[in-house]
């Protein structure tokens, strides 16, 4: 399967490989930066995330991308779709500790979604969080995500489910 590449002024989000493994092992070993992603892991179950990521693509057909800033190349996280099985599909992200907080994840996020709606032929993109995940609620409000049901998960967590948009484009202001 071909994985598209995607840009905006900024950013390219392209498929993860092993350039972005450093960036998987900072991000998953630091105890803070990943806790909403089940983190703390070890560096081994770090690279098996992006070996997953990887995957993703060729077993359902969509997944995240690493978002690499234009300027000088760098992995700052990823963005893109997410399923687990007998989860629902979200979009979801990550950035590191150093990238947050400059627009990154908007930019990136509102490139996965017009890529979904234009080119994967989605009729619904959605994401959920945990309630005390502030950060990722701040950014479901700039993406203009309107809460649509709050179900039970698999792992027996209930969590508001947010429909989001298409967006004037990946650098349009909120």
């Amino acid at each position: 399967m071909l994985i598209p590449t995607l840009a905006s002024e900024r950013l390219d989000l392209v498929p993860p490989d092993q350039d972005c493994d450093l960036a998987y092992q900072r991000f998953y070993t630091d105890a803070e930066a990943s806790a909403a992603y089940g983190g703390p892991l070890t560096a081994a179950a770090a690279w098996s995330r992006l070996v997953y990521d990887l995957g993703a693509w060729h077993m359902q057909g969509f997944g995240v991308w690493a978002i690499r800033r234009r300027a000088d190349a760098s992995i700052l996280g990823v963005c893109g779709f997410w399923q687990g099985r007998g989860w629902p599909r979200e979009l979801t992200w990550w950035l590191l500790p150093e990238a947050r907080g400059q627009g990154y994840a908007l930019e990136a996020s509102r490139l996965a979604i017009e890529h979904a709606y234009d080119k994967f032929g989605w009729e619904s993109v959605t994401t959920y969080t945990a309630d005390d995940n502030a950060p990722a609620k701040a950014l479901i409000a700039r993406l203009g995500g309107v809460r649509v049901t709050r179900p039970m998960f698999p792992d027996g967590h209930e969590r508001d489910v947010y429909q989001l948009p298409r967006s004037a484009g990946p650098n349009a202001t909120p």
